[in-house]
């Protein structure tokens, strides 16, 4: 019994680990298909309708049925917060993310993303949502988790170094080395650097407001087929304004709709949905602190289907990366722990050899019968 309870213990600690583990492999495969979709030239604009319209399509039915009891009433406040999560997220995030991913690499768009965890902690900072005590050694890992996550990325970034051909790599990379040396001018590159920025930005504005509207609007499901429903009627104002040929939005079975498929069912309706449940309990910095693990998993993948090379700079910074990340997370679990401890009631003391538990409050029931019999008459 003692076995079971304490594996049903970890389980529950571990369950919001695991789930934003799994999420950044999805979020892997998304960069890899969409990289090969952009490549053969899909509009990305016409992308994000795709995927947000699948992401509808999944999605409502679960939230109109299961939620239909405990869904809140609509609100003009939680109106404009959906609206503004719609501008944020579909709109603005993915397509700067799409086009920064078309002029540079799924690995260097992973990397620039790995900034995430910091923006999003210094916004969860001046927005009162984390609370900076540097005298706590839990909130020192967490800044230092973030400068060491930012340092690897940049690192990342700015150095190269020379080329490490893994044993599965080795002969991809030596038969793709001519094409792979037709790669996007430097002006590109800058251009793509700075769109992904923006995207970073927009993406950790996105769960600061995600976590504010959880609060008012507690309906998960639901707000997430809100969310994606609106980011698909503003990406098609943004595309009929951005592209005018209609041939743009053909579509076959084929790359592009894979591409639109997956992430709209993986990337948008299941991954709203799985961070809007582990920010709930664990609060934005937790869930965006995962992100610098895509990097490595795209690193891996980029290598075997894109034939993409790993330089030792990215090797480099991806160490940097993963000890930073480790230093945040170690910093959340002390804060999870604290805050358990805060929740836990007064504790109940034990009377007997069997250790038999007697509340306070039946405690000091028995005391008071022993002082009536003891009463003189």
């Amino acid at each position: 019994m003692a076995q079971t309870g304490c594996l049903s213990n970890f389980m529950h600690t571990a369950r919001p680990y695991i789930a934003m583990i799994c999420l950044q492999f999805g979020y892997a495969g998304m960069n890899i298909i969409t990289k090969v979709s952009l490549n053969r030239g899909m509009s990305h604009y016409v992308l994000v309708v795709y995927r947000h319209a699948f992401a509808t399509a999944v999605i409502a039915p679960f939230a109109i049925v299961l939620e239909r009891k405990v869904r809140p009433k609509m609100t003009f406040a939680v109106f404009m917060q959906i609206f503004v999560l719609g501008l944020l997220g579909p709109v603005i995030d993915q397509n700067l993310y799409y086009a920064g991913l078309k002029f540079t690499s799924p690995t260097f768009s992973c990397a620039m993303s790995n900034m995430l965890p910091a923006m999003t902690f210094i916004m969860a900072v001046l927005c009162r949502m984390e609370k900076l005590d540097m005298k706590r050694v839990r909130c020192q890992a967490k800044v230092l988790g973030t400068i060491v996550t930012v340092g690897g990325a940049m690192l990342m970034t700015l150095y190269k170094g020379q080329v490490v051909n893994f044993l599965w790599a080795g002969p991809v990379n030596a038969a793709h080395t001519s094409g792979n040396a037709s790669e996007a001018s430097d002006k590109d590159w800058v251009k793509g650097s700075i769109l992904l920025i923006i995207a970073t930005f927009a993406w950790a504005s996105f769960f600061i407001l995600q976590a504010v509207a959880l609060k008012r609007y507690a309906a998960h499901l639901s707000l997430t087929a809100l969310v994606v429903f609106m980011g698909t009627l503003q990406s098609i104002a943004v595309t009929f304004v951005m592209e005018h040929k209609a041939s743009v939005w053909s579509i076959g079975w084929d790359m592009n709709l894979l591409a639109a498929a997956y992430a709209g069912i993986v990337s948008s309706s299941i991954a709203y949905y799985v961070q809007g449940l582990v920010m709930k309990k664990r609060g934005p910095v937790f869930v965006t602190a995962f992100s610098p693990l895509m990097m490595i998993i795209v690193a891996i993948m980029g290598s075997f289907i894109l034939a993409e090379k790993i330089y030792l700079g990215g090797i480099l910074g991806a160490i940097l990366i993963v000890a930073g990340l480790y230093s945040v997370l170690w910093g959340k679990y002390k804060e999870g722990q604290e805050k358990e401890a805060e929740e836990i009631p007064e504790p109940v003391k034990c009377n007997g050899e069997n250790g038999h538990v007697i509340p306070n409050i039946q405690e000091n029931d028995i005391e008071m019968q022993k002082a009536e019999v003891l009463k003189p008459n």
